[in-house]
């Protein structure tokens, strides 16, 4: 499955469009590895992802086309969710 698909079927990333945008610029990387939005995921992989100020550490659980709003957390499961601290200047 399509990474950009993936974020937004397991609903990490709401729109397609928004999961390729951040992809495309460099803040997704699979398995410590810099992600496209059009790379292959698969179970098992550990996905990296700065949003904002925000830097999440995913594993991918389960892969599925179609998934309901309650079970689409099933998933992945969150590794790490750490908050980036910028400096005052």
């Amino acid at each position: 499955m399509r990474l950009d698909k993936f974020l937004k079927v397991s609903r990490i990333i709401k729109r397609r469009t928004l999961a390729k945008e951040v992809a495309d610029k460099g803040r997704i990387t699979i398995n410590g590895l810099p992600a496209k939005a059009s790379s292959n995921v698969k179970v098992g992989d550990e996905l990296c992802i700065q949003f904002g100020q925000k830097h999440v550490t995913a594993r991918i659980e389960k892969l599925q086309e179609n998934v309901r709003k309650e079970d689409a957390a099933h998933m992945y499961t969150i590794i790490s969710e750490e908050k980036i601290e910028q400096d005052e200047f």
